[in-house]
């Protein structure tokens, strides 16, 4: 497999950060910083600054996406918001089954699915998420653990619509915590997740699938990780909050 044939995306995830205003501020002063990447750029914000990120990136290379995204196109869900929506305001991404969505808001991996193919009928592209928990991986389960989430995540979802499906394997032990996966280990996953891609579909499509480290990657360990074979860029969380640090992610994906 070449890796030529893929071209690293580098995704910030705000979570529960910043205003539209002060959306516009750092938007603005990171595209300056990444005018010339040579990775896909992508900023994952709160769902009322989606407007504002959208306008501010206007022209540049950056995409914006949201943070979730329901599976119904409207009805009786207070609180949800569709990806007609969403397109709506700018979005053109979906960050779609975080550890977060599911350890605190009760995602499960048939909704993430359903989120998953509303998504891309929609036209939004995804980025997935899954990853294991810190006692599954102290049990040797890492891999039937992240099998198992992107077996389901990814159930009726073709072949064609999986070049719009960015994997991000996320150990949640390692989001928010400051601990980092090796480069070695993060790559093992990844890896496995590509091998269980060519055993759903085929080699190629294996081949051609984005699949990201999401796992506390900053500006300082960005490269080690980034230079592994089966790693195509990072799903950053507060790193992203930071210009130059976000700036210089970008710029080892670029290398």
């Amino acid at each position: 497999m070449d890796k030529s044939l893929r071209t690293p995306v580098i995704a910030g995830n705000w979570k529960m950060n910043l205003t539209p205003a002060a959306a516009k501020a750092l938007i603005e002063e990171v595209k300056p910083l990444v005018a010339d990447a040579g990775c896909g750029v992508v900023f994952c914000v709160p769902y009322v600054d989606i407007a504002a990120a959208a306008e501010a990136a206007a022209g540049s290379n950056i995409k914006i996406g949201a943070q979730n995204v329901h599976w119904e196109s409207k009805g009786a869900y207070t609180g949800e918001i569709s990806a007609e929506m969403l397109q709506a305001v700018g979005a053109e991404y979906a960050v779609i089954g975080h550890s977060e969505r599911r350890q605190f808001f009760g995602e499960t991996d048939v909704t993430v699915n359903l989120r998953v193919k509303a998504a891309l009928a929609a036209g939004l592209k995804v980025i997935l998420c899954n990853g294991e928990l810190l006692e599954q991986r102290q049990q040797g389960i890492t891999m039937e653990v992240v099998r198992y989430q992107t077996k389901i995540n990814l159930a009726g979802v073709s072949a064609s619509a999986l070049a719009n499906v960015i994997i991000a394997y996320e150990p949640v032990w390692a989001i928010g915590t400051g601990l980092t996966a090796t480069p070695e280990q993060a790559n093992e996953v990844c890896k496995g997740i590509r091998q269980l891609l060519a055993e759903l579909y085929d080699a190629d499509t294996a081949a051609k699938a984005v699949i990201q480290y999401g796992g506390s990657m900053n500006a300082a360990n960005a490269a080690d990780l980034l230079a592994q074979y089966d790693i195509d860029g990072g799903l950053i969380g507060g790193a992203s909050l930071k210009a130059k640090d976000f700036a210089a992610i970008v710029a080892a994906a670029s290398a």
